[in-house]
């Protein structure tokens, strides 16, 4: 007990002692933390007037900080307590949406119910109740409806619940889903792209097949119904050892990935930069959160990552992993509206801001 005492209380100091001077960023860009703590901070939302919403996973709590990009020492209000997993947030017309395990509820008027425990609605609680994967990240599509994701129960397995591993497409007025896309292990990630309207989405492979099989996907939905291969295939054309010959899966045309990023790296949140503050080459760049592996024999991941519109997928935040020790997680990344770029740090417990200075 005495030694597992000292492992925490260097691993600790070793958090401390890192920062922002350890992270490297390409020429011109500077990254600052935020002035608060907001503890295993997960999905970023911005309110019209300027106030951050973030979920937590483990935690079980949803954060509001007012002014919090403007403020030097900004008030962080615990909104929600004690719920399962509420990682996904999403603020649409004025209300604030939150997705938990097995649930949605909406907050109406966020702006002016910013105090703990505010009045909140019950949108459905009828979504799968598996813990495994069941996080949820969650946003409005250019067609009103909110996108939820339900991850698959398992590492590899094949469920009876079609709702399991997809995306689901549900109607905010009652809760009622559809599933907009298949095949889809876990993404907690995912965007419509500024010029084509299309949903790009991340996907984390499965784990238990090596270092490097198979790969995290960056995916594409250009029509509903598609299957993107999970649990039959992963990355392009990796047929899974125990699903690869199974009967149904010569009943689907599996759907490819666009981009293949190293296996284990954990691609979480992500969004297209459609600001101005950051040089031309990156309009309309994917940003990427890599959340970092845990069942790998050398750590990967850890890091933002940029995927630009000539088509390189390349680091744009370094430094998060010194060797084998991490100090800090990247979960979601959000652009805003003055051209920054914030990112959420679960492990730190921190939101991060990067800017262009030139």
């Amino acid at each position: 007990m005495k030694k597992l005492l000292i492992v925490i209380t260097l691993l600790a100091a070793y958090a401390n002692a890192t920062g922002v001077k350890d992270l490297t960023l390409p020429p011109g860009f500077v990254i600052e933390e935020l002035g608060f703590s907001v503890p295993n901070a997960r999905q970023m939302a911005l309110t019209e007037n300027g106030t951050l919403i973030v979920g937590t996973r483990r935690r079980g709590d949803v954060y509001a900080v007012p002014s919090a990009l403007t403020s030097q020492s900004p008030h962080v209000i615990t909104l929600l307590e004690d719920l399962t997993m509420p990682s996904g947030v999403t603020v649409h017309h004025g209300d604030l949406w939150v997705a938990a395990l097995d649930e949605v509820i909406r907050v109406d008027n966020i702006d002016a119910n910013l105090r703990e425990d505010p009045p909140s609605t019950l949108v459905t609680d009828d979504l799968p109740d598996k813990s495994h994967h069941g996080w949820k990240y969650i946003k409005f599509g250019p067609d009103g409806e909110l996108y939820v994701p339900v991850g698959a129960p398992c590492n590899i397995c094949l469920s009876k619940d079609e709702r399991f591993a997809s995306i689901l497409r549900m109607n905010p007025g009652t809760g009622d889903t559809v599933v907009w896309a298949h095949g889809i292990r876990n993404t907690v990630g995912f965007a419509w792209h500024p010029d084509t309207g299309e949903l790009w989405f991340s996907d984390n492979g499965r784990d238990m097949m090596g270092d490097d099989v198979p790969p995290e996907e960056i995916n594409i939905i250009t029509a509903p119904g598609q299957h993107f291969g999970y649990p039959f295939t992963h990355g392009s054309g990796i047929s899974d050892p125990k699903f690869g010959d199974h009967e149904k899966a010569s009943s689907y045309e599996f759907i490819e990935p666009v981009l293949n990023i190293q296996a284990h790296s954990a691609a979480l949140g992500m969004d297209f930069y459609t600001a101005s503050g950051f040089p031309s080459e990156y309009k309309n760049a994917l940003f990427i959160a890599e959340h970092g592996s845990w069942n790998r024999s050398k750590k990967v991941g850890y890091q933002v990552s940029v995927l630009t519109g000539d088509g390189q997928h390349k680091p744009f935040v370094t430094g998060w992993l010194e060797g084998q020790r991490d100090w800090g997680r990247p979960n979601d990344v959000l652009v805003t509206a003055d051209g920054s770029l914030l990112i959420s740090d679960d492990k730190k417990g921190v939101i991060y801001r990067v800017s262009y200075r030139g």
